[in-house]
């Protein structure tokens, strides 16, 4: 089997605890002065690639991480380096200049050939648009096998793997040869803390700057906003005294 040249997407979100607020302005989530941190799904994905190679089973040559975002996003390409990564690549963004899935699966699929990857593990999506696209717009511009929500991956010999992903009634197990597009489901794995001495050496693991000229991408939008307002609150619920009560309070609400 040839070795692995995993490339690993990661991205900065408003962390996963935080309620967040539409802005004044209604054009998005209020930002400034909130709590980020890595995607929980690429979380997932960086822990897949580092017990790829703890397994010895799958030689693994490269674990890059690569994320597009202002200079903060720094913080969890070095998150993702204690955890295990060998070395990243930030590509430097403006502060609210957000890149669309399609302009994120051309950035990637450039990356991915600079990079000579051949296997490229990514989270089934980010928990701030919850778009879950760019995976398979990535195995569409790379012309590669994909496999998505993957909640157990094995390598079969050779350069197949078999990837089982959940579905609606049950699982689904998928078999495909290298060079392929992997996206990452919850129950996959358990994400590793990132222990002081692990950080101390992430300090000194290579970081390399880009921006989206060195791709040949910009930041242009097909989509535009025209307004975010919070959903109404929801009417509290009513009590009833028996099952025939509950029949007429159906009936009523011409549910039956």
């Amino acid at each position: 089997m040839s070795a692995l040249r995993i490339l690993v997407p990661v991205k900065r979100v408003i962390d996963y605890a935080v309620k967040p607020r539409v802005n004044k302005a209604q054009t998005g989530v209020e930002t400034a002065g909130v709590k980020h941190s890595m995607n929980p799904f690429d979380e997932l994905s960086v822990e897949e690639s580092v017990r790829i190679r703890e397994g010895k089973k799958t030689p693994v040559e490269d674990i890059c991480v690569i994320s597009a975002g202002p200079t903060k996003a720094q913080d969890i390409l070095r998150t993702a380096m204690a955890m295990g990564a060998d070395r990243a690549i930030h590509v430097e963004t403006k502060e609210g200049e957000d890149l669309e899935p399609l302009g994120v699966a051309k950035l990637l699929k450039a990356a991915t050939e600079q990079n000579k990857s051949n296997l490229v593990i990514l989270g089934k999506q980010s928990i701030d648009d919850d778009a879950g696209q760019t995976g398979q717009m990535l195995a569409g511009l790379l012309g590669w096998a994909q496999a998505t929500q993957a909640s157990k991956i094995e390598f079969t010999g050779g350069d197949s793997v078999q990837v089982t992903r959940e579905v609606d009634g049950g699982v689904e197990t998928l078999k495909a040869k290298l060079p392929m597009v992997i996206t990452t489901d919850l129950r996959l794995n358990e994400p590793r803390y990132a222990s002081l001495p692990n950080i101390m050496k992430a300090k000194k693991k290579p970081l390399e700057k880009k921006t989206l000229a060195d791709y040949g991408i910009t930041a242009e939008k097909r989509l535009k906003t025209i307004k975010v307002t919070e959903p109404p609150p929801r009417q509290g619920g009513g009590k009833v005294e028996d099952v025939d009560g509950l029949v007429s309070k159906l009936k009523e609400l011409g549910a039956l």
